[in-house]
């Protein structure tokens, strides 16, 4: 029961931390990354799609992306996509191929992005928190059911908050190497 409870918030626990990490990869460094236009949407044919799904994606050197829509009639669409994203990007077309430079960060920038990192960061570290707040809850019930005992809850309750003590340092880390990633010029 308790190894149950355990592995259900070790894994929710380690989802949060992988959601952490894409969340992350959209927040742009100044290199070219093809996972930073990864949440713009396309009107493709009147419905939203994912730009993934109507151009291929490329980093053609570290300052440039390459972006090649499968069909002629949809550069437009992706052009202006890239455009109107929140991303202050701008593309150049030729042809078939829209190259997406990557300007620079500025100081304030990069400050303002890492305030960003920052509020993630703690809105995963809350998630984490209410996942073992669920799981104390669970053991809880256990014991009002007399499916364990009083003393193997507060076991369980004790390697909860090992595990939570242990996602939230990875947080950290996660957190960290973005932080260094955004200071580096």
């Amino acid at each position: 029961m308790i190894e149950d409870i355990k592995k259900d918030a070790a894994t929710r626990m380690g989802k949060s931390v992988e959601s952490l990490r894409h969340e992350l990869a959209k927040i742009r460094t100044g290199r070219a990354h093809p996972a930073l236009l990864d949440h713009l949407v396309v009107s493709y044919y009147g419905s939203d799609v994912p730009i993934k799904q109507v151009a291929n994606i490329t980093a053609e050197d570290a300052r440039t992306l390459a972006v090649t829509p499968w069909e002629k009639g949809m550069v437009q669409a992706v052009e202006k996509a890239i455009i109107q994203s929140d991303l202050g990007l701008n593309p150049n077309t030729a042809g078939m191929v829209i190259r997406v430079p990557m300007p620079p960060l500025t100081e304030e920038r990069r400050r303002d992005l890492i305030k960003v990192a920052r509020h993630e960061a703690e809105q995963l570290r809350v998630a984490i928190r209410n996942i073992r707040r669920d799981a104390n809850h669970g053991l809880k019930e256990a014991v009002k059911e007399k499916m364990i005992s009083e003393d193997e809850e507060h076991r369980g309750e004790e390697m909860v908050q090992k595990l939570t003590d242990d996602y939230i340092k990875g947080v950290d880390k996660v957190l960290a190497e973005k932080e260094q990633d955004l200071m580096s010029i």
